[in-house]
């Protein structure tokens, strides 16, 4: 049994690394780690928004440095109209009054908060240290997170499939129906072998965005979840390439499936807002299982692994029936 599934994986690694989706996986790591670096971090170190204060008659007292002072109404007007998420306070009558254009509830909440803040930086306050993640860092993990999210449950679903089209053209089901072997030998050969590209893509993408020692601590934790995710989606896209005819008619469900997928990170990553039905969305639990194993923080309970487990063992029912009735119609 080892000697045949390590020879269906020696030819499995060939036609990877011989295919386009090794060079594609290699591609979009390149791209991840370019963005993060030169792109994302930049953005996210930017300011939160400027503000602007009129005060002719200098009533504020304790302003912070990052305010800037406009000469006029009409100057502050004109600021604001260029830079729409820019709030202005207008001091003229002795009482700051805030200056903006309107945007959503919570946002513009915020922006209220750190304005007035602003204008009493040295105040009373204090505040509680959570986590040791810099601003830099934290906008690391969270991006990390959510592009190997995204590379495993819609780029890696998506290599599952044009591999094993690619092998069913080429009329090697047809030869696994004649071989002397076990059947579930194809399975499991295809499930290691996008198992262990995807673990090698998550220690890479880690270690090039996060960093050589926070990678270290972290590590464990990320592979168990990415390794979870992985066959999770390695079995889902099997049991939908071995269903469907080509690659035309998977392309729908391809697009069906990613769209899925990847709506809680969509919608519920670099946010604290979080949607009162998102937690009926069974990805979400999943996405957020990988994003506490960046930072470190406990993933929920027995009964996430007990369901994780029991969905990855269904699945591998279905594709071992698929499976064995795609041979039949080839034998």
């Amino acid at each position: 049994m080892w000697k045949s599934l390590c020879t269906l994986f020696k030819k499995d690694c060939r036609m990877m690394v011989s295919g386009k989706f090794f060079l594609m996986s290699v591609g979009f790591l390149v791209l991840y780690t370019l963005y993060v670096n030169f792109g994302y971090v930049k953005f996210m170190d930017a300011g939160l928004y400027n503000v602007y204060l009129y005060d002719p008659a200098g009533t504020q007292t304790t302003v912070s440095s990052l305010v800037q002072r406009v000469s006029s109404k009409e100057a502050l007007d004109t600021i604001l109209l260029d830079d729409t998420n820019g709030v202005g306070i207008d001091a003229s009558t002795g009482e700051p009054q805030l200056v903006f254009y309107e945007g959503t509830e919570n946002a513009d909440r915020h922006r209220v908060d750190y304005a007035l803040s602003l204008l009493q930086p040295s105040g009373n306050h204090s505040a509680e240290v959570i986590g040791s993640n810099t601003p830099e860092q934290k906008a690391r993990k969270e991006i990390t997170c959510e592009l190997l999210f995204f590379e495993i449950a819609a780029v890696g679903f998506l290599g599952i499939a044009a591999v094993l089209f690619k092998e069913k053209g080429m009329g090697v089901i047809r030869v696994h129906a004649i071989m002397p072997l076990r059947k579930n030998l194809f399975i499991l050969s295809k499930l290691a072998i996008f198992l262990l590209s995807d673990l090698l893509f998550a220690i890479l993408l880690t270690m090039l965005n996060v960093g050589l020692s926070d990678t270290v601590s972290i590590l464990p934790a990320v592979l168990l979840q990415t390794a979870l995710l992985s066959l999770f989606m390695a079995l889902t896209g099997l049991t939908c390439t071995l269903l469907l005819k080509d690659f035309r008619q998977f392309t729908l469900a391809y697009l069906l499936i990613a769209i899925f997928v990847s709506t809680p990170v969509f919608l519920s990553a670099n946010t604290s807002v979080k949607l009162d039905w998102i937690g009926f969305h069974p990805f979400y639990h999943i996405y957020m299982g990988l994003k506490n194993a960046y930072f470190g923080t406990p993933t929920a309970g027995p009964l996430y692994y007990l369901g994780y487990a029991g969905a990855i063992a269904a699945l591998f029912v279905a594709v071992q029936f698929v499976f064995q009735r795609e041979i039949g119609k080839e034998g």
